[in-house]
């Protein structure tokens, strides 16, 4: 079961969605940024977009390539 999207003011919650949709893969500067987990970052962006706009947004972060890890010794 998906967790409940956190409770943020209208400004956060602007700042959120601008900024899931303009980070490539959608969660990790939002992570980062705003502390919100992918599963609670799915329920925020399911309950306050449209669900054309929500469709897109999920289809972009699918087809999105992962974040890659170094390799040693650069990564390590």
């Amino acid at each position: 079961m998906a967790k409940l999207p956190p409770r943020l003011s209208p400004e956060d919650k602007k700042r959120v969605i601008a900024t899931a949709w303009t980070d490539q893969p959608p969660y990790l500067q939002v992570q980062n940024d705003h502390a919100i987990s992918p599963a609670e970052l799915n329920a925020l962006m399911k309950r306050e977009l449209t669900p054309s706009a929500y469709k897109e947004w999920a289809a972009r972060g699918k087809s999105a390539k992962p974040a890659t890890k170094s390799t040693w010794p650069h990564g390590r």
